[in-house]
């Protein structure tokens, strides 16, 4: 079982959280497209939820990865994508590959304060000419000396406007491409970091979203994270939680709106009768729950095997996958159901139309998720077949 009594205590905490300190601000917030991120991650970070698995000795709880989507799956609730995608980066994208393979010294100097909340943290991982290929970013860090110098950069990084120091993916040699990269933490105010502009975006209009370049930027080799070389290797480890944990955040947003939806085609009258009476809208709902308890399933069994030790690079990719095709599916019905409320802004499902389709991009595109699959299922082209190995 993934979750047991001892996820209750922090599941509730939680949830007060949400109805107290985010929903309330949600609508000012997805307005004025960005949320106050120092402020809103020093809470959490007081609460002790930005580092539920990661060490003790920096400040984090040392739980199990369960206890990161128990999290992911309350943060579903709030009325938005973009602030849980905010808060994901900061706990699940930015630190998993520093918590596990940083120095101490890095540590102590990004992850800590990262997990206590007094610095907010993004990852710099795609690139105009590099999204789901991550295999061809161009940024480098040339050696020198003590230093790396960093030119090149970054775009569609969340949290970036607002974030202290970026986990930045580099080329840091002219080796192959899957074994040249390094992880480096990067402060953003280190001399020649340029935020070049905040995006105008579709959706998650609360979160804000940054392109990023790099001039000359100088830092130190310490900063580097784990063995020079291994970032590529570190990136798709960290990857698997990403994706697990952008699927978990979906679970209870998907089911608001079908909640939501209910509630409006009940009382939303025509031809004599509700929405809600034509078989067509409570079938297609009665559909949509089902579809998503068989997400939650898939998510909680990759959650096991996870925890386990095992590798859940399949059943990560299968779920993210799924959890990026049902929100389009569920929101697109949905907002149907709604008629003409459902193509104005001031009702929540035309903003989880908007919100719920980056999850078919961000963190590898729907065909990176099936190309993962088939080369799993030696059935991509190009490959030496080997059945299901």
């Amino acid at each position: 079982m993934l979750f047991t009594a001892d996820h209750d205590e922090p599941r509730r905490a939680l949830q007060k959280f949400i109805a107290a300190e985010i929903n309330p601000h949600v609508d000012e917030w997805e307005k004025a497209d960005i949320f106050p991120a120092h402020e809103l991650f020093k809470k959490l970070g007081n609460l002790g939820f930005l580092g539920l698995n990661k060490p003790v000795e920096f400040g984090g709880q040392g739980l199990d990865y369960s206890y990161a989507l128990m999290m992911a799956e309350e943060l579903g609730a709030i009325t938005c994508g973009g602030v849980p995608m905010a808060i994901g980066v900061q706990t699940d994208m930015a630190t998993p590959a520093l918590a596990r393979f940083g120095s101490d010294e890095v540590r102590r100097e990004f992850l800590a304060p990262a997990i206590a909340g007094d610095q907010v943290a993004c990852i710099g991982v795609s690139e105009p000419g590099a999204g789901s290929d991550v295999a061809s970013i161009k940024t480098n860090a040339r050696s020198d000396g003590g230093d790396y110098v960093i030119n090149g950069g970054k775009m569609w990084i969340t949290n970036g406007t607002q974030a202290d120091w970026i986990c930045l993916l580099a080329n840091t040699s002219d080796g192959p491409v899957h074994r040249n990269k390094s992880l480096i933490c990067v402060p953003m105010k280190t001399r020649g970091v340029q935020v070049a502009r905040k995006l105008d975006k579709l959706g998650m209009r609360s979160s804000d979203t940054a392109q990023i370049f790099f001039d000359n930027v100088r830092v130190p080799k310490r900063n580097r994270i784990g063995e020079e070389g291994q970032g590529f290797t570190y990136q798709m480890i960290q990857f698997q939680e990403e994706r697990l944990w952008g699927a978990a955040v979906c679970l209870k947003a998907h089911e608001y709106i079908i909640n939501e939806t209910i509630d409006y085609t009940r009382n939303r009258k025509a031809f004599g009768g509700s929405i809600l009476d034509n078989q067509v809208v409570h079938f297609k709902l009665a559909e949509m729950q089902t579809e998503v308890e068989l997400l939650r399933s898939l998510i909680y069994r990759a959650g096991e095997a996870l925890v386990a030790g095992e590798d859940v690079t399949r059943l990560a990719t299968m779920a993210k996958l799924k959890a990026g095709r049902l929100g389009r599916e569920l929101t697109d019905a949905c907002l149907q159901y709604w008629g003409g409320m459902g193509f104005t802004n001031e009702t929540p499902v035309s903003r989880a139309y908007r919100d719920s389709r980056l999850t078919s991009i961000g963190g590898g595109a729907d065909e990176v998720m099936l190309m993962v699959l088939c080369k799993m299922m030696g059935t991509l082209p190009g490959l030496k077949q080997k059945g299901n190995a």
